[in-house]
Parts: C-alpha cells; structure tokens; sequence
C-alpha cells in the first residue's frame, strides 16, 4: 500500500508543469492572483480554443483559493489545459472557409482549415499568424492587447484583468475594435473553471442564478437536478463523471440576468459573477473538479467600431 501510494503521488506530481512559464502576480491586499502570459515559444498555454490572454493558475481571498488545476494531463498545446476564468470565441468564417484556407480566432491568432470536417474545439488548428501580443503589468492589474491582421478581418483586442482597490472584487475589462474590411460577430463565452479550496463537485457546491432555470441535459437527474433558479448536485462525482447541459432557458433581454453564485458551503467560499451585457445563451458543464458556468454573449463591431464588456466578480464568506 505504501509503494502505491508512493506512485500516485509521484505520478500526480509529475503530471504538474514544472517548467518556469512567463507570469506575472497581481494583488490589491484582499486578493491575490497569478497569471500566465501569452508567449507563441515559451507560454503555458499555447492551445487553438481559449483566448490566451486571462489564464489564470490561482487567485486567493481570504484564506480561500478559487481556481486551481482541474484536469489530469498537460501540454501546452491541449486545448482544455488552461485555468481560471478563461473565454473562447466562436471560429470566424470557419464554415466559408475551403480546405487549406484559413479562418480567425479572437485571442489566438489567424488559423488553416486543413480538411472539410466540421470544426471541433478540440482539435489543434496550425496557425500561420499569431498577431502580435503586448502586456502591461502593474501591482493590481494586467492588460493584454492582441493585434491581428488578416486579408479581410483586423482587430485590436483590449482586456485587462483588474483588482478593485480595498475591496474582494476582480473586473475583466475588455474592447474591441474592429480595424478590417469585414464586420465582427462572434458568440463569445466565459468558461469559469473554478476550483474552490481544491473541493471536489458534490452536494457542497450549489450553483445560482437570477432567473428560473429551463432545461435539461446529460447527467441531471442522476448527478445533478435543477431546483428553480439553482443547479444542485446528487452526490460527490466519481473520476471522469460529467454533466452538460448545451443552454438553459428563462433569461430576460437585460443584463441583469447575466447573475451567477457559486458557492461551496463546506469552505464557506463563494463568488458572484455580472456582466453589463446581456446573456445569449447559458450552458453548464461539470466534471469531478471544477463546476463551470459557461455564459455566452454575443460581440458585434462593423468596421471602425468597438465593442465594450466587463465582466465582474465579487467574492464572499457564506
């Protein structure tokens, strides 16, 4: 038994990234984060899915930690090997685009379509144009810009990860603006991989939000149910267990339904989430660590134009 447990750890051990990766921390007293930074050569996350700006390892308050490693394999070109509250835009013009042609991702970069197949997520696209990456560190805050210029779509991309003074409060500010020929509309999506105080997804956890949910999908009523405006979960999932629900209905036109708590009543940690742009569609995703919230908006800027959303987070006791 000894020796097993001896393996295990040393397999989990060796399953962390130990490679010094570029970083930078940031804290307002309350809190304190680190983030990774995008780097095409030597970053952590180097994947074709997730905007690479936000990837965020940790973040503490008040004794609590709130993010964490999640998933069991690592490399940086995985598409799902990232942390944090990290955020994905839909593929631009993947569907007109020819086998050997390329097609646009927001916060990754100008990438080939290599075959007629339907784009998947996860799968690695070759990217033959990163854009050019620039960050400004400060005590309390990151900001990303991502430049990109392709033939026909052209963006600068503003977001800064910020820790509003003397408060438990975190704002992702971002803008973008269009610079190319061709109008921008995309569904963009937050995933939140939250990981409280390393808790695995059980009874303890509850997640709420501003309206009655409408839905269903793979799992509930065996792991997880709804309760009204909350989703709660059956019992504590076993090692590869998920659930999905692809979008819940019942939200308004208004911002204000874009209102999320997570909390985890064992730790006694929790955090609201807001945004001051209104929900498209609503998808949950769990697995045995982390309960992930996925809110869409859609991003909209004609030529010359910018689009602007801030996404909050406040964190609390129970």
């Amino acid at each position: 038994m000894k020796t097993l447990l001896i393996i295990l750890t040393v397999l989990t051990i060796t399953a962390m990234p130990a490679t010094k990766y570029p970083e930078a921390e940031i804290s307002n007293k309350i809190i304190k984060a680190k983030l990774y930074l995008p780097d095409k050569e030597k970053g952590y996350y180097q994947g074709t899915r997730f905007d690479w700006s936000g990837n965020m390892p940790s973040l503490k308050v008040n004794g609590h930690e709130y993010f964490g490693q999640w998933f069991e394999n690592y490399s940086p070109e995985i598409h799902d090997a990232i942390m944090g509250p990290v955020e994905e835009f839909t593929a631009l013009d993947y569907l007109e685009a020819k086998p050997g042609e390329t097609f646009v991702k927001i916060g990754v970069g100008v990438l080939t379509k290599p075959d007629d197949k339907a784009y998947s997520f996860a799968r690695l696209y070759p990217v033959v144009n990163y854009g050019k990456w620039s960050v400004k560190e400060k005590s309390d805050q990151v900001e990303f810009t991502h430049e990109l210029t392709d033939e026909e779509y052209a963006y600068v991309y503003h977001k800064t990860v910020r820790l509003i003074p003397g408060k438990p409060e975190m704002e992702l500010v971002h803008t973008l603006k269009n610079t190319g020929k061709k109008k921008i509309e995309t569904p963009c999506y937050n995933h939140n991989f939250f990981v409280i105080d390393n808790q695995k997804v059980g009874p303890d956890y509850t997640i709420k939000f501003g309206w009655d949910l409408k839905g269903e999908g793979n799992g509930f009523g065996t792991l997880a149910d709804v309760d009204g405006n909350k989703i709660i979960f059956l019992r504590e999932f076993k090692q590869g267990e998920t659930v999905f629900c692809g979008g819940f209905e019942g939200f308004g036109p208004d911002a204000s339904d874009y209102d999320i708590r997570i909390e985890n009543k064992k730790t006694g940690a929790g955090v609201h989430i807001t945004c001051d742009r209104p929900l498209l569609k609503q998808v949950f995703w769990s697995c045995w660590k982390t309960p992930c919230p996925e809110p869409y908006i859609l991003i909209k800027a004609e030529p010359g134009q910018e689009f602007t959303w801030t996404i909050r987070y406040e964190f609390y006791k129970l």
